[in-house]
């Protein structure tokens, strides 16, 4: 088996490769793996991680000797790998949590679980779903209205110290509560169509986002499913009581204004542009489509975790 970590230098508040990489390299050998079977590389620009999981997974089917890729990044890192190696039942991928947010690993433990290098080299494998979109795979998350919007206004509030993913993202609700919220969106859900007058649209694959807001508590991302949650326009006066339950996966105590769906596909037509967050990428779009793609990827996980 060979064992690629690949390193993203610009992820996070600091660069973690000069203090990782000899820890890798530490663990490996304490794990019995050969210097000619593991392969430490720092990415170079956006889109590389994707690459280089690619061109692993590619080297995989060829030759038939699996390989396990890590990440040491945020989600979008680890989205690049998982998207990389899809479909190669040879290829693995897991994450070493050095972003802000590191969302998609809340659904399977914590992030002092995921940094112990000795158990993720002894981890098992799981086979898991990603969403398919207009904008391409996502392992976690697809969202649009207020929660795209507030994204955006992450990064600026990340600058402050002390100022982490969670604290960011509130910080950025207040800002956008500021201005206008709530538009009019047709949805098509299995094959059903509605228009909401919309404060914001959560389709999920795991369960957390926004830095640990737990929207779908039960969400699985092994069940063939996407998680979807409407909620409707409110004053601003009622966003911060929403919120609060909306982070805490409360949900089902708001019927009134969250509705909850399960499906394998759904379409969202805005009459104009709207922001949509693809696990922390960011674009705007008036119709977006989204489903669960046909080919499952592998997630390595660290010893010790229960499924």
């Amino acid at each position: 088996m060979r064992y690629l970590f690949l390193l993203n230098p610009t992820a996070g508040k600091r660069d973690c490769t000069a203090e990782l990489a000899p820890a890798i390299q530490a663990a490996a050998q304490r794990a019995g793996i050969p210097p000619e079977k593991r392969k430490v590389v720092v990415t170079q620009y956006a889109g590389h991680a994707r690459e280089l999981a690619a061109e692993a997974a590619h080297t995989a089917q060829a030759d038939g000797e699996p390989v396990r890729i890590w990440t040491a990044g945020g989600d979008g890192t680890f989205n690049e790998a998982l998207t990389g190696a899809q479909g190669c039942s040879l290829a693995a991928v897991g994450c070493l949590p050095f972003g802000s947010g590191n969302d998609f690993l809340r659904t399977y433990g914590t992030r002092e679980e995921f940094n112990d290098l000795d158990a993720q080299l002894a981890g098992g494998e799981v086979d898991i779903d990603l969403m398919q979109t207009d904008l391409g795979l996502s392992a976690t998350i697809c969202a649009a209205g207020l929660d795209a919007q507030v994204a955006y206004g992450i990064p600026q509030f990340r600058r402050i110290p002390f100022c982490g993913g969670e604290m960011a993202y509130a910080l950025s609700i207040v800002r956008q509560l500021c201005g206008h919220i709530g538009r009019k969106v047709a949805f098509t859900i299995d094959g059903e169509e509605l228009t909401v007058d919309c404060l914001m649209c959560a389709v999920c694959n795991g369960r957390t986002y926004g830095g640990g807001f737990y929207a779908v508590p039960e969400a699985d991302p092994r069940d063939g499913l996407l998680d979807v949650l409407l909620v409707k326009k409110i004053t601003r006066a009622q966003v911060p009581g929403l919120i609060g339950k909306y982070k805490a996966g409360r949900y089902k105590e708001l019927p009134e204004y969250i509705t909850h769906y399960r499906t394998d596909r759904l379409e969202i037509h805005s009459p104009t542009p709207t922001a949509v967050n693809l696990d922390g990428e960011l674009k705007m779009e008036t119709d977006i489509s989204m489903s669960i793609a046909k080919e499952k990827v592998r997630f390595f996980y660290p010893k010790g975790l229960t499924w």
